[in-house]
């Protein structure tokens, strides 16, 4: 409970320092924020009163003060262009991204385990293979796979719809065909990265004593390698798949516009373009907040996988 207390303190202080970081950066980039939202076409008595209904009169420093007791109330603002609720845009949105994410960080780990543990267990022709599928994982993009896979599964073989995105609560066969296409294309970079992880840990493991004994014991290969090895191998490999997962939020970004996927990422390419900075800052809260969440399971995780983690 004392770990979880200080790393909750430590979350939060990091989360405000991101958020003044970001509500800094994007007050000096923003530039006339009233002229932009009204357009060329209005005066500037108009610009003026403009900029006071929101606040922008005001010190920088006072303006954010307002925000941050806002945030801390559950009030992230208003969209300044569609006056559009920051935290029900959100709320609408979140769900769609996270679903693909999710669905791409479990393929990533799902095929990484099976690919890393085969490549380690199996040195020679099939670790190269292995190693050479891993490499062009990561050399290649994500949108080039995107557009491949609509090229050739959705337009030339039909098997999918090209783009759009169907709710699990209208239709969970549509939802899964129109999320499988998306989940691939993201999930390509992560398999890649994880196998490697996956394939040194298992190989350290695997030189160390307690497998010999165990051998030596009468135990099969097999039951050593996913009984014993893979929880001792898993904690690095969970860290990287932490880190691929916080990191396939941004790439959802491009993958949902290829897709025409209404989530998290058509809203920050419109907002960021826009200028709308309440929209823009309830995202970079969401997301900082999710970094700090998803740190905390990754550490409890490797705590109950190696008792090692738990005492250090």
């Amino acid at each position: 409970m004392t770990f979880i207390v200080r790393r909750i303190g430590a979350g939060i202080v990091m989360l405000v320092v991101i958020s003044t970081i970001a509500f800094l950066m994007l007050y000096a980039g923003g530039g006339d924020i009233a002229r932009h939202i009204l357009g060329q076409q209005a005066t500037q008595d108009q610009v003026i009163a403009k900029a006071h209904d929101l606040g922008l009169d005001q010190p920088v420093f006072s303006q954010y003060a307002q925000w941050l007791g806002n945030a801390l109330h559950g009030n992230l603002g208003q969209s300044w262009f569609n006056g559009q609720d920051v935290t029900a845009a959100m709320a609408s949105r979140f769900p769609v991204t996270f679903s693909i994410v999710m669905g791409a960080t479990l393929l990533s780990a799902l095929l990484a385990v099976v690919l890393g543990v085969w490549a380690a267990s199996r040195r020679g022709v099939v670790d190269k293979v292995v190693q050479v599928v891993s490499l062009l994982g990561f050399a290649i993009p994500g949108f080039l796979v995107a557009l491949a896979l609509v090229l050739v599964l959705a337009i030339n073989l039909k098997l999918f719809k090209p783009t759009g995105y169907t709710p699990l609560t209208d239709d969970p066969g549509a939802w899964l065909s129109s999320i499988t296409l998306p989940v691939i294309a993201l999930a390509i970079g992560g398999i890649a990265s994880v196998t490697q992880q996956v394939r040194g840990s298992v190989i350290d493991a695997l030189r160390q004593d307690y497998v010999r004994t165990l051998r030596s014991r009468g135990l099969s290969r097999s039951r050593v390698i996913f009984k014993h090895v893979l929880r001792n191998a898993g904690g690095p490999a969970l860290a990287v798949l932490a880190v691929q997962f916080i990191g396939m939020f941004g790439g959802a970004v491009i993958i949902e516009q290829i897709f025409a996927i209404p989530g998290l990422g058509q809203v920050g390419v419109s907002a960021t373009t826009q200028g709308d900075i309440p929209l823009v800052m309830g995202l970079v809260l969401v997301t900082a907040a999710l970094v700090v969440v998803v740190n905390l399971l990754i550490d409890l995780l490797q705590g109950w996988l190696n008792p090692k983690v738990r005492l250090s």
